[in-house]
């Protein structure tokens, strides 16, 4: 069994403290790794070489030009290794090999694109209103950022996070999911072959009481970023808080898929599949309540349920496979419960609403497809986030009836709008509570386009050139170019 140690200023190292958990693979439900387990011990070494290597090392006499060269550079690399950080993903976590190859494709242009926006960072000068100064302000970097990344997109939410940190000239000590802890392991290792200085990105590996709270409240961490539940992220930031840390927090949602009578029904039946069943419903922007105009409910719900039923479950290292299984033991009992709390709660079961089984499933934590319909916003199934196979489909009579129950939830992230009117579309973007809104499609990113939500979905922003501000502070500075010296006592 391979035996992963932490990534600590630019080597392995062994946990001071001498213990190992195990990973499992979610298809087969047998343990495949060991993974150090961390304690506040190294949590210290790893956040004191980040420290070192932000106010001492090569990294702080950097150019941004040289920082850019250097990220564009792990683009590369991450390209060369994109199948094995793939397949290393899909033991760890269950995703599909088709969607993280697709992942593993696409992370490489978050180093660019930030490699490239590394040196357009500036600073203003400023006109006054006092004559004999000269006033202009610098960005500036804020120094070891701590970021805590989930287990169902390990390496993806994980570049969200450095990319931007590594342009501001940050450096960064990343905790990962126990659940999926290798891949970001043999991704930091990457980082050293690009050249990077070490102890500019680091790895403590282990769990939230032991890892993620230290990390937390270090002295020396200016910044976290975090992806995760929001009962942890609400967590972090009174903590932060007691230490005026900086804080990013992407909290996950209840997002409303919404689907007029004037759409398109195919195209609205495949984004309603996609935003739900893709990724097994793990991902935090799943469009998990479908909201449907009475006048095609149940066309749209009959559609709905014939494309369902073809979903092809099992092996996810196979690219034939469309649902793979829940990534975390644990996670497949959450689904299970909210299952069973729908049913009670009197939701009318169309589809699915228990364990998968059979040979196709192997041995693993498999959730059948599941689609409850009539469902009411009040009902708990509407209201809290799954993070599994399970769509609730709504009832709307009309534009305004369908922003009350989008909006009647206590999160924010993404949202869908399914309308072949125009206007309707801008009228929808501008009232949904949510940090993005996809019109005529769903779950689309980029690292050019901020990523992040509102309410109860988190803080701050992601990707584009909104991220590379979560990173840095702004410093003014008044030059005196011949004002004479006035009264002392007063505010010049």
């Amino acid at each position: 069994m391979k035996r992963y140690s932490h990534w600590i200023d630019g080597q392995e190292a062994a946990p001071l403290g001498g213990t190992w958990f195990e990973t499992h693979n979610p298809y087969t439900g047998e343990a495949w790794a060991e993974i150090a387990s961390g304690s506040a011990a190294d949590v210290d070494a790893a956040v004191q070489a980040a420290h070192r290597a932000f106010t001492e090392g090569p990294w702080a006499r950097l150019t941004a030009t040289e920082r850019g060269a250097l990220l564009r550079r792990v683009g590369d690399l991450i390209a060369r290794d994109a199948r094995r950080l793939a397949e290393i993903e899909v033991r760890d976590n269950g995703k599909l090999l088709a969607e993280m190859l697709g992942q593993l494709d696409y992370i490489p242009q978050w180093f660019y694109y930030f490699g490239g926006l590394a040196d357009k960072v500036e600073g203003r000068v400023m006109p006054l209103d006092k004559p004999g100064y000269f006033n202009f302000t610098r960005r500036e970097p804020l120094g070891v950022v701590a970021a805590i990344t989930p287990w169902n997109s390990p390496l993806l939410l994980a570049t969200w996070k450095i990319a931007p940190a590594l342009a501001a000239g940050c450096t960064v000590v990343i905790k990962p999911s126990e659940f999926t802890s290798a891949s970001s392991l043999e991704f930091a290792r990457l980082f050293e072959e690009a050249g990077f200085p070490a102890g500019v990105i680091n790895v403590v590996t282990g769990f939230g009481r032991e890892v993620g709270a230290t990390l937390v409240e270090h002295p020396r961490v200016a910044k976290i970023t975090f992806t995760g539940a929001d009962a942890t992220g609400r967590a972090i930031n009174e903590a932060a808080a007691r230490q005026f840390k900086h804080v990013s927090l992407e909290l996950g949602g209840k997002s409303p898929n919404i689907v007029f009578a004037d759409a398109n029904l195919d195209d609205a039946v495949n984004g309603a599949v996609s935003g739900i069943f893709a990724a097994t419903g793990q991902t935090c922007i799943a469009g998990s309540r479908l909201l449907v105009q009475d006048a095609v409910y149940d066309e749209v719900v009959e559609r709905l349920l014939a494309l369902a039923r073809t979903a092809r479950m099992g092996d996810p290292m196979s690219m034939d496979t469309q649902v793979g299984p829940v990534t975390t033991r644990p996670q497949y009992d959450k689904v299970l419960s909210y299952i069973r709390i729908a049913k009670d709660e009197g939701a009318r079961l169309l589809l699915g609403g228990g364990p998968a089984t059979g040979e196709a499933c192997g041995t693993g934590w498999f959730v059948q497809p599941t689609i409850f319909g009539d469902v009411d916003n009040g009902m708990r199934i509407a209201q809290e986030e799954v993070f599994g196979p399970v769509l609730s489909i709504i009832r709307f009579k009309d534009e305004d009836d369908a922003v009350r129950i989008a909006n009647d939830v206590r999160f924010g992230l993404g949202s869908g709008v399914w309308t072949r009117d125009m206007g309707r579309a801008f009228r929808m973007s501008e009232r949904l509570q949510a940090g993005m809104v996809w019109i005529n499609t769903y779950r689309a990113v980029s690292f050019m386009s901020p990523f992040g939500g509102y309410k109860d979905s988190g803080l701050g922003r992601e990707n584009g050139m909104d991220a590379i501000n979560e990173y840095l502070q702004t410093k003014s500075v008044w030059i005196n170019t011949g004002a004479a010296t006035a009264n002392p006592f007063v505010m010049r």
